[in-house]
């Protein structure tokens, strides 16, 4: 349910709420947030929260520190997981200078943005996610371990799956924050797992990821355990992947899939340092179904984008080499770009390699590029493209390569 002002301080006031969060995130898109108390609610939607921006990476430095958070009234959730009684609810912020303009490096903003852009153009874009993460033992002094919490493998069940009741409690506690999971299931590496999304506008989607990782980690700390969604947790094992799938609708009623496939083809390699923003996020690549090479197929996991087999509404493009340490605003609004380009130029797909890349011969290999080989190159892809200086501010490409 999305609420306006009025009905959020009536909700507070006769729902017992006694702490409200403001969240926003870093450039890199982890979570922060300030508690405030009911009563400074009214001044929180008229001028906003200030905050020391200093602090924030990638919000700048002490010279110019203040800005201030406003929160989005449409976003109001509360914390099942908090108490009854003295609720606690959040909502996501807008980041705004002290002259109540928005800040330019405020990555929800970007994709806010590129929806509006996308509107104009007469196509809106849809995103469903998919997280995998790992589940880690706890030590007798509570710090996470790498000792996997079970050793089973791609779809088992009980009681090799140890994880089964955690992802019931996630699941569960994602319908009562009204996010709706489409499916569960143990992944492929030993204490690995998998929820997914079903589909839906690419603010909500965004702000679901955000919500999606909080619920995780506070479930598997409850249960004493640690959620783990780095991309590469364990060096022999598979890695995380954050796969994204993306459809589209148009004014025109045209199926324009085909041109937003052939953008984001066409775009990748400058846009993943923003998708795969670590140095672990390259020894992913190329194992484990992770893609290496820049390709597609219809359904074949082995490539970067497979079209799943799927009609009308149904109907998308899964996007298999971000990791979940990518910002979803930036990298839903790099893609949402992408595409546009591809509609824009008419670009056509390439041909599609149906074949199992993992086990290809050299030859075919030689003929297809490659996704970045590490972080360096593809910092450097980013800080040279055209395509990248015209859809993200200077100052957030700085920090993303280092300048």
């Amino acid at each position: 349910m999305k609420y306006a002002e009025e009905e959020v301080k009536q909700y507070i006031s006769e729902d017992d709420v006694k702490f409200i969060r403001l969240a926003f995130c870093d450039v890199f898109g982890r979570q922060k947030n300030i508690s405030i108390m009911p009563t400074e609610l009214d001044r929180a939607f008229a001028d906003g929260i200030a905050f020391d921006a200093s602090s924030v990476q990638g919000y700048g430095d002490e010279t110019h520190s203040d800005l201030f958070l406003k929160p989005d009234s449409q976003t109001l959730m509360a914390l099942p997981w908090r108490p009854e009684h003295g609720k606690v609810v959040r909502m996501f912020s807008e980041v705004t200078y002290p002259s109540g303009e928005i800040y330019e490096c405020d990555t929800r903003y970007l994709l806010k943005k590129a929806i509006r852009d996308a509107q104009k153009a007469g196509a809106s874009f849809y995103f469903g996610a998919e997280q995998e993460f790992y589940l880690f033992e706890l030590d007798q002094n509570g710090e996470a371990t790498k000792k996997p919490y079970d050793h089973a493998g791609y779809m088992d069940i009980a009681p090799d799956d140890k994880g089964e009741n955690i992802r019931r409690e996630i699941c569960l506690t994602l319908e009562q924050m009204g996010i709706r999971p489409e499916s569960s299931h143990h992944e492929g590496g030993p204490g690995q797992n998998e929820i997914d999304f079903r589909y839906s506008d690419p603010l909500t989607a965004a702000d679901n990821v955000m919500t999606f990782q909080t619920i995780v980690k506070t479930v598997a700390y409850r249960n004493g355990l640690c959620a783990d969604f780095t991309p590469k947790p364990l060096e022999e094992e598979p890695g995380n992947g954050f796969h994204i799938n993306v459809s589209i609708k148009s004014d025109d009623g045209a199926d324009h899939l085909h041109h937003v496939v052939a953008g984001i083809l066409d775009k990748i390699a400058e846009m993943t340092v923003f998708l795969n923003p670590s140095e672990a996020s390259y020894l992913r690549f190329g194992h484990s179904r992770a893609p290496r090479y820049i390709s597609w197929s219809s359904e074949n996991r082995s490539q970067l984008i497979r079209i799943p087999a799927a009609r009308g509404e149904y109907r998308r493009a899964e996007l298999r080499s971000p990791d979940p340490m990518a910002n979803p605003y930036l990298a839903f609004a790099l893609i949402i770009y992408a595409g546009l380009y591809g509609i824009q130029k008419e670009l056509t797909m390439p041909q599609a390699v149906d074949q199992n890349l993992f086990k290809a011969d050299a030859d075919l290999l030689a003929h297809l590029q490659k996704l970045p080989d590490s972080l360096a190159e593809a910092r450097l892809l980013a800080k040279q493209s055209t395509f990248i200086a015209k859809h993200v501010p200077q100052a957030v490409v700085d920090i993303y390569c280092k300048k």
